[in-house]
């Protein structure tokens, strides 16, 4: 249903470096980037190598603003590890913690997750459904 989505951030050179390690072990990358400091619309797209981007984040400095409650933002992860490294990357780059790696057994008997705050205040899960 969806073909891409995009967060407006406060500080381009952070989320890039953010974005950057905690998607590296999902699988996902920069497949696209306009990071001219004369262009107030810098810009990084992510997605899988040699395709488009899925996920974008969009410079918008003191006027980022994520959704309010109920909102966040749900990542395939390839495997378990995958996951854990993830959430592991989020702590290391300037992301919070907000549900350590592990199985969501109410979401499924195999749902396994880790739920981070990015640094501009988005909330994101990656998640894998398969067994161990």
């Amino acid at each position: 249903m969806l073909h891409h989505i995009s967060f407006g951030v406060s500080d381009i050179e952070r989320s890039a470096a953010f974005y950057d390690a905690v998607f590296k072990p999902l699988g996902y990358s920069r497949v696209w980037e306009d990071l001219d400091p004369g262009d107030a619309s810098q810009a990084v797209g992510y997605g899988l190598p040699g395709n488009g981007d899925a996920f974008a984040i969009k410079l918008r400095g003191e006027n980022a603003r994520c959704p309010g409650q109920g909102f966040h933002l749900a990542i395939a992860a390839p495997d378990r590890s995958a996951v854990a490294l993830f959430h592991e990357a989020a702590l290391a780059h300037g992301g919070q913690d907000n549900g350590a790696p592990g199985l969501r057994r109410h979401y499924g008997p195999d749902n396994f997750a880790a739920f981070i705050v990015d640094p501009d205040g988005y909330p994101l899960e990656a998640v894998c459904k398969t067994a161990g």
